[in-house]
């Protein structure tokens, strides 16, 4: 036994573990929803979901109006849940739906003047709580979350 007294008095780190996978994946999660619920709290009082906004943008950018079957590609889900879309945001006056020319079976949404004034107000209020939610983080914390989501996409 070695009885001499430790020349470092220093208490000893303790080694840092990785958090679980489960915690990890749940912590991510929950942050991911935690900013999405602000978002869509940013756009509510509004009118406006981001699923909304998001059909709002994309037909504001085409500058045309778009198949809807084109529209569920760009938002990556089933065309039924844009066709429901579509009639809420028709209902809203913000959209209205026209014969496709060239395909008799096919419909496209065109936005309203009042949907363009609801996608640019819905973006600004977007971009707003975008830049409250960035501004929450330092310099160092939004570059090292831009790596850790860069890596998780690969």
């Amino acid at each position: 036994m070695n009885n001499r007294p430790r020349m470092n008095n220093r208490p000893r780190k303790r080694s840092r573990r990785a958090p679980a996978a489960d915690v990890l994946v749940f912590s991510l999660l929950g942050a991911a929803g935690a900013v999405e619920a602000r978002l869509e709290a940013a756009v509510s009082p509004l009118g406006l979901s981001l699923a909304k906004l998001g059909l709002l943008r994309l037909l504001a950018e085409a500058k045309q109006p778009l198949p809807l079957s084109e529209l569920a590609q760009h938002q990556r889900c089933v065309r039924s849940n844009i066709t429901q879309i579509v009639g809420r945001l028709e209902k809203d006056g913000l959209v209205r739906r026209r014969a496709d020319a060239d395909d008799r079976r096919s419909v496209r949404a065109a936005l309203t003047p009042a949907g363009e004034r609801a996608y640019a107000k819905g973006m600004r209020a977007l971009t707003q709580e975008q830049r409250a939610i960035a501004s929450s983080l330092g310099t160092t914390e939004a570059g090292n979350l831009q790596a850790v989501l860069e890596a998780l996409a690969r």
